[in-house]
């Protein structure tokens, strides 16, 4: 798993780009919860923490795919 937030080069833009507006709005919601906690010095209490399957890989099925579609056009590229 990546941290698309620190690692955010043109693959994760465009899976970004193409999340579904929940997911989208989801993810904004986590990482300015994120700063506001770390700005505050604070840990989000424990029964507020999400799951790690409800979280995980939420970005990786976009990113795969545009992950095999570049392949796919720097192989056409080539021929």
């Amino acid at each position: 798993m990546r941290d698309d937030t620190i690692y955010e080069d043109d693959d994760v833009k465009e899976a970004i780009r193409r999340l579904p507006e929940n997911l989208c709005n989801y993810r904004v919601f986590l990482i300015k919860r994120a700063l506001d906690l770390g700005m505050r010095q604070q840990i989000l209490p424990k029964e507020r923490w999400a799951e790690y399957e409800e979280d995980k890989f939420y970005l990786e099925l976009y990113l795969k795919e545009i992950i095999q579609e570049r392949k796919e056009r720097e192989e056409w590229a080539k021929k």
